[in-house]
Protein backbone atom coordinates (compact mmCIF):
# COMPACT_ATOMS: atom_id res chain seq x y z
CA UNK A 1 0.00 0.00 0.00
CA UNK A 2 1.62 3.28 -1.22
CA UNK A 3 1.95 6.11 1.40
CA UNK A 4 1.39 10.04 0.47
CA UNK A 5 0.77 12.95 2.32
CA UNK A 6 -0.12 16.45 0.96
CA UNK A 7 2.42 19.14 -0.34
CA UNK A 8 1.72 21.73 2.23
CA UNK A 9 0.79 22.01 5.35
CA UNK A 10 -2.52 24.10 5.99
CA UNK A 11 -4.16 24.47 9.57
CA UNK A 12 -6.54 21.69 10.35
CA UNK A 13 -9.54 23.53 11.97
CA UNK A 14 -10.00 26.52 9.03
CA UNK A 15 -8.85 24.03 6.40
CA UNK A 16 -9.90 21.22 4.32
CA UNK A 17 -7.80 18.87 1.72
CA UNK A 18 -9.12 16.53 -0.13
CA UNK A 19 -7.10 14.71 -3.31
CA UNK A 20 -7.33 13.22 -6.90
CA UNK A 21 -5.08 10.19 -7.38
CA UNK A 22 -3.48 8.51 -10.63
CA UNK A 23 -6.24 10.74 -12.51
CA UNK A 24 -5.86 9.95 -16.44
CA UNK A 25 -6.10 13.21 -17.84
CA UNK A 26 -3.57 15.83 -19.10
CA UNK A 27 -1.17 16.91 -16.68
CA UNK A 28 -0.57 20.43 -18.94
CA UNK A 29 -4.43 20.78 -19.12
CA UNK A 30 -4.77 20.30 -15.25
CA UNK A 31 -1.65 22.84 -14.49
CA UNK A 32 -3.64 25.63 -16.17
CA UNK A 33 -7.37 24.85 -14.19
CA UNK A 34 -5.68 24.85 -11.45
CA UNK A 35 -3.48 28.45 -11.87
CA UNK A 36 -7.46 29.97 -12.86
CA UNK A 37 -8.86 28.49 -9.84
CA UNK A 38 -6.58 29.39 -7.48
CA UNK A 39 -7.81 32.15 -4.71
CA UNK A 40 -11.11 31.98 -6.05
CA UNK A 41 -14.07 31.73 -3.83
CA UNK A 42 -15.29 28.21 -4.41
CA UNK A 43 -18.52 28.96 -6.15
CA UNK A 44 -16.87 30.96 -8.68
CA UNK A 45 -14.27 28.43 -9.03
CA UNK A 46 -16.97 25.68 -9.70
CA UNK A 47 -19.05 27.83 -11.74
CA UNK A 48 -16.06 28.47 -14.23
CA UNK A 49 -15.50 24.74 -14.04
CA UNK A 50 -19.01 23.94 -15.31
CA UNK A 51 -18.88 26.52 -17.91
CA UNK A 52 -15.49 25.04 -19.68
CA UNK A 53 -17.41 21.30 -19.58
CA UNK A 54 -20.07 23.48 -21.29
CA UNK A 55 -17.58 24.70 -23.52
CA UNK A 56 -18.67 28.54 -22.74
CA UNK A 57 -15.49 29.73 -21.10
CA UNK A 58 -12.16 28.62 -22.34
CA UNK A 59 -8.87 28.28 -19.90
CA UNK A 60 -6.22 30.39 -20.97
CA UNK A 61 -2.88 28.96 -21.07
CA UNK A 62 0.13 31.22 -20.13
CA UNK A 63 2.73 27.83 -20.50
CA UNK A 64 3.41 25.93 -23.71
CA UNK A 65 1.39 28.13 -26.22
CA UNK A 66 2.90 28.40 -29.07
CA UNK A 67 0.30 26.69 -31.23
CA UNK A 68 -2.68 27.20 -28.93
CA UNK A 69 -5.47 29.24 -31.21
CA UNK A 70 -6.15 32.60 -29.64
CA UNK A 71 -10.11 33.41 -28.42
CA UNK A 72 -11.91 35.89 -28.18
CA UNK A 73 -10.23 38.78 -25.70
CA UNK A 74 -7.95 36.50 -23.54
CA UNK A 75 -5.47 35.17 -25.98
CA UNK A 76 -4.21 31.48 -26.29
CA UNK A 77 -6.80 29.23 -24.83
CA UNK A 78 -8.68 26.19 -24.95
CA UNK A 79 -11.46 23.84 -23.37
CA UNK A 80 -10.10 21.08 -21.50
CA UNK A 81 -13.28 19.27 -20.68
CA UNK A 82 -12.50 15.83 -19.39
CA UNK A 83 -9.80 17.91 -17.25
CA UNK A 84 -12.19 20.06 -16.00
CA UNK A 85 -14.70 17.16 -14.64
CA UNK A 86 -11.72 15.74 -13.01
CA UNK A 87 -10.91 19.04 -10.94
CA UNK A 88 -14.78 18.75 -10.38
CA UNK A 89 -15.29 15.98 -8.82
CA UNK A 90 -11.86 17.07 -6.64
CA UNK A 91 -13.16 20.45 -5.60
CA UNK A 92 -16.39 18.46 -4.68
CA UNK A 93 -15.07 16.00 -2.62
CA UNK A 94 -13.19 19.01 -0.91
CA UNK A 95 -16.11 20.78 -0.15
CA UNK A 96 -17.79 17.53 1.09
CA UNK A 97 -15.17 17.70 3.80
CA UNK A 98 -15.42 20.89 4.52
CA UNK A 99 -19.09 20.38 5.30
CA UNK A 100 -18.14 16.96 7.47
CA UNK A 101 -15.53 19.41 9.38
CA UNK A 102 -18.15 21.70 10.09
CA UNK A 103 -17.20 24.46 8.21
CA UNK A 104 -19.57 26.77 6.29
CA UNK A 105 -19.66 26.35 2.67
CA UNK A 106 -20.27 29.19 2.03
CA UNK A 107 -17.06 31.21 3.04
CA UNK A 108 -14.88 29.01 1.59
CA UNK A 109 -11.82 30.03 -0.86
CA UNK A 110 -9.61 28.06 -2.82
CA UNK A 111 -5.65 28.56 -1.62
CA UNK A 112 -4.20 25.51 -2.62
CA UNK A 113 -4.59 23.92 -6.10
CA UNK A 114 -1.64 21.85 -7.35
CA UNK A 115 -0.88 18.68 -9.72
CA UNK A 116 2.17 16.45 -9.79
CA UNK A 117 3.38 14.07 -12.31
CA UNK A 118 2.28 11.12 -11.73
CA UNK A 119 3.02 6.95 -13.69
CA UNK A 120 3.78 6.85 -17.14
CA UNK A 121 2.03 3.47 -18.76
CA UNK A 122 4.85 3.08 -21.26
CA UNK A 123 3.36 0.97 -24.56
CA UNK A 124 4.30 0.87 -28.26
CA UNK A 125 2.16 0.67 -31.23
CA UNK A 126 3.59 -1.44 -34.26
CA UNK A 127 4.04 0.32 -37.85
CA UNK A 128 5.17 -0.55 -41.17
CA UNK A 129 8.37 -1.85 -42.14
CA UNK A 130 9.64 -2.92 -38.31
CA UNK A 131 9.29 0.35 -36.97
CA UNK A 132 7.27 1.37 -33.24
CA UNK A 133 5.51 4.16 -32.43
CA UNK A 134 5.99 5.36 -28.58
CA UNK A 135 1.82 5.35 -27.00
CA UNK A 136 2.81 7.11 -23.48
CA UNK A 137 0.00 7.98 -21.12
CA UNK A 138 0.38 9.89 -18.07
CA UNK A 139 -1.47 10.01 -14.75
CA UNK A 140 -1.90 13.19 -12.78
CA UNK A 141 -2.63 13.60 -8.56
CA UNK A 142 -4.25 16.66 -7.88
CA UNK A 143 -4.37 18.43 -4.30
CA UNK A 144 -7.06 21.49 -3.27
CA UNK A 145 -7.58 22.92 -0.18
CA UNK A 146 -10.48 25.01 1.19
CA UNK A 147 -10.16 27.57 3.73
CA UNK A 148 -13.07 28.92 5.36
CA UNK A 149 -12.66 33.32 5.65
CA UNK A 150 -14.80 35.68 7.57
Amino acid sequence: MPKWGYSVELDPARTAMASGRDLKVSYKATVEILNVIRGKKLEEAKSFLNEVIQLSKPVPYKVHNKKVGHRRGMGPGRYPVKAARAVLKVLQNAEANAEYKGLDTSRLWVVHAAAHKGMKFKSYMPRAFGRATPLFRELVHVEIGLEERT
